[in-house]
């Protein structure tokens, strides 16, 4: 009996650490930050990108406008700067995690969005003071569906 706990234990034991190589050497998502060269708070939200594991490359442009209308994102979803990722267009300051989801759900859709810049929003933090945002899910034909939400009270 103990003989069969112990190769049991063993087992899952190897079992975990294959699961965690497998993990730990999962590449990083790449995305893709157009942004303008003066905006600091672009800055930090690739930060928080970069700190949740994706792997960010940022190119600094004068108008953000084409590429958002190039991710299909339309302009009243517009912030201060897209991201492009497997396909999809990641407009203002979405979480991390929602883009995660996005990626694991692959919806036939042009991508997140998050209008203007809410304070408490990724990048966007001011000490304590958390607005609440909504991430909209954007599809093909324009038109948008929440996705997510923060910081709303009740919630």
């Amino acid at each position: 009996m103990q003989r069969r706990i112990f190769i049991q234990t063993l087992a899952a034991g190897a079992a975990a650490a294959l699961a965690l190589g497998r993990a730990q050497a999962a590449p990083a998502a790449a995305i893709e930050v157009f942004k303008t060269l003066t905006c600091g708070c672009c800055e930090g939200w690739v930060e928080h990108l970069r700190a949740n594991g994706f792997a960010v490359t940022v190119r600094n442009v004068d108008d953000t406008g084409p590429y958002r209308a190039r991710a299909g994102i339309p302009e009243r979803f517009g912030s201060c700067h897209t991201g492009m990722i497997a396909g999809y267009g990641i407009e203002g300051h979405v979480p991390a995690a929602d883009i995660r989801r996005l990626l694991a759900a692959r919806p036939a859709a042009a991508g997140l969005a998050v209008p203007g810049m809410t304070v408490g929003s990724p990048g966007m933090e001011q000490g304590s003071r958390k607005d609440p945002f909504d991430v909209f899910l954007i599809r093909r034909d324009g038109a948008a569906s929440v996705f997510a939400s923060y910081n709303k009270r009740g919630a």
